[in-house]
């Protein structure tokens, strides 16, 4: 995503953190790169070579500060113990400060495409490549039928915990995890298309 050289790590660190900082405070769509520059102690130069625009800033932002990395590699040896150990990471996340920054960018999702597109590209994509290399261990394992559809625990599993979290302020305890692995995720991804 950077355009110009590399920065410098402690650099590109006070750049994101402030980027974070002004996010917690005032939100997507009040948050200004001058304001991040300002905090940051760089120059809006430095940010516009590094980063096309604000939308890019911010899910760079994310990205490096998640509290649990859903893109590190996931292996039990099981379906279920991959689905549990993800979802796990998903709650940590999403009940976590990070979370509530993210949940704070669902309104300016649905108003700025250039937004849409980054967190498209930059934050979904990888995490879909993760569920991919799942499903396709437990169908090399015989856990699932081979014609799974990959599409059923991105749709399915986020949008539950995010009810759960956000819409319902249920918790989401170690019972409810199993609950959506045994009784939900896995007889879907179990199913023949």
């Amino acid at each position: 995503m950077e355009a110009g050289p590399k920065l410098d790590p402690e650099r590109e660190q006070a750049i994101l953190g402030a980027t974070l900082d002004l996010l917690a405070e005032c939100g997507y769509e009040a948050l200004r790169l001058d304001a991040v520059a300002s905090r940051a102690k760089a120059s809006k130069a430095t940010l516009y070579r590094h980063w096309p625009g604000k939308a890019e800033l911010v899910v760079d932002a994310i990205s490096c500060y998640e509290q649990a990395d859903l893109t590190d590699e996931v292996n039990t040896g099981s379906l279920r113990g991959d689905v549990l150990a993800t979802l796990t990471a998903m709650r940590d996340l999403m009940s976590g400060e990070m979370g509530q920054l993210i949940a704070g960018l669902v309104a300016p999702l649905q108003k700025d495409p250039e937004l849409a597109r980054a967190v498209q590209t930059s934050m979904l994509e990888d995490k879909q490549q993760v569920t991919r290399r799942i499903l396709d261990r437990a169908i090399a394992r015989g856990e699932v039928p081979a014609d799974t559809d990959p599409a059923i625990f991105p749709e399915v599993a986020p949008g539950i915990m995010f009810m759960r979290i956000f819409l319902n302020a249920e918790p989401v305890d170690d019972a409810f995890l199993v609950h959506l692995t045994d009784d939900i995720l896995i007889p879907l991804m179990a199913r023949s298309r």
